[in-house]
């Protein structure tokens, strides 16, 4: 394991791990970003006796730990990053409650002194953000967004100043920068433009999908091959829609199959809103389940009879297999005997060596230029 798991910053020091754990993790659970806020703000909040902390987008806690003496409340779309948060609270003996955790679909409703966010992936996620956190500002208080430069477009700016009011970037430091925005108490905000809704082709559903949700705006090429592909027969019922997104392969899943029971997992709270809607839009007998969750860790051994899963390469802003590695030994464990896993991934990605490495039987269903489709057994 990464021997650097100790973050040392003005408010003290701190252990932080990455969640899940991996044995052989060689990322930090925090970045120069964080550094960088923490340092910077912990004079500022000083000079306050109650100072009033809003944290947005924290990925394992830094910045929740380093501030809990204040109590923060903690805004996050990522379930992962929240138990991350308590487990990590955990480790260094710090009071669980002294961090109160949110959802990015419900946000506390009193004004704070400290908005302190860190830079989203999608500038429609930081828009989305913003417009959330319009009554919770009041016209001191200050909001700090921090980031890698290399995340940190002028759009990213534009928008803060958009919405929030002036904005003063800082100096570079580390790769890293911060940008203070002050609140213009004449800014004109509109609506809030999410969750969007698109047509469904083909087909009578409409397509709901939250800010933070992968291709919002329309039906994305890999999950349409999958869509093509996907298998029917009445012996799966209990069925897994394993990092389901906006759930359309669970969605289309369940009118071709109407016996199943479907579970919809995803850790983004975002993705599981957007799918519940999203269902909806069936009859009322098909039975289903919206779970946050890490992957597959709560479900029983043998208890699942097929497991559809597009999974993401990707854990925040790092890259890698880790994620889908995760997902297959896990589905190994809960599917029962004669269960099957389908995948759906870039040929590039070479998804059929590793589930050969899980399972028996491991069969090329279709295949494009682009994508393939896996059945594993």
């Amino acid at each position: 394991m990464n021997t650097d798991t100790y973050l040392h910053v003005a408010q003290g020091e701190f252990q932080l791990l990455r969640f899940p754990v991996e044995k052989s993790e060689k990322l930090r659970a925090w970045d120069a970003a964080d550094e960088y806020l923490l340092n910077d703000v912990a004079p500022k909040i000083a000079l306050l006796t109650q100072a009033q902390v809003l944290i947005v987008n924290d990925s394992f806690g830094a910045l929740a730990l380093a501030l809990h003496a204040f109590k923060p409340c903690s805004v996050s779309d990522s379930f992962i990053s929240q138990q991350a948060t308590e487990k990590n609270l955990a480790l260094n003996q710090l009071d669980k409650e002294s961090v109160s955790l949110f959802d990015s679909l419900n946000y506390p409703r009193e004004k704070f002194d400290f908005i302190l966010i860190k830079a989203p992936k999608t500038l429609a996620f930081l828009e989305d953000i913003l417009l959330r956190l319009q009554s919770l500002l009041k016209p001191d208080t200050q909001v700090i967004m921090a980031g890698m430069v290399k995340n940190m477009s002028p759009a990213v700016w534009q928008t803060l100043e958009r919405l929030v009011g002036k904005t003063t970037p800082s100096k570079a430091v580390k790769k890293a920068r911060l940008i203070y925005a002050s609140p213009d108490t004449n800014r004109s905000i509109a609506d809030n433009p999410y969750p969007v809704v698109y047509p469904l082709e083909n087909t009578q559903y409409q397509i709901c999908n939250h800010a933070n949700v992968f291709s919002r705006q329309r039906l994305d090429i890999g999950t349409r091959f999958f869509l093509e592909h996907l298998p029917q027969d009445n012996k799966y019922q209990q069925v897994v829609d394993l990092g389901c997104g906006n759930g359309l392969v669970g969605l289309i899943f369940a009118a071709q199959n109407p016996q199943a029971k479907i579970d919809f997992i995803d850790e983004s709270f975002m993705a599981l809103a957007s799918a519940e809607q999203n269902f909806k839009q069936l009859a009322s007998e098909h039975r289903a389940r919206f779970i946050a969750a890490d992957a597959l860790s709560d479900f029983s051994a043998d208890s699942v009879d097929l497991i559809l899963c597009n999974p993401p390469f990707h854990q925040q802003n790092t890259i890698g297999s880790h994620i889908a590695m995760r997902m297959f030994k896990q589905a190994k464990q809960v599917l029962r005997t004669g269960g099957e896993l389908w995948v759906i991934g870039n040929r590039h990605l070479g998804y059929q060596a590793s589930l050969k490495k899980y399972f028996a039987k491991v069969e090329l269903v279709a295949s494009n230029a682009k994508f393939i489709v896996i059945k594993a057994t």
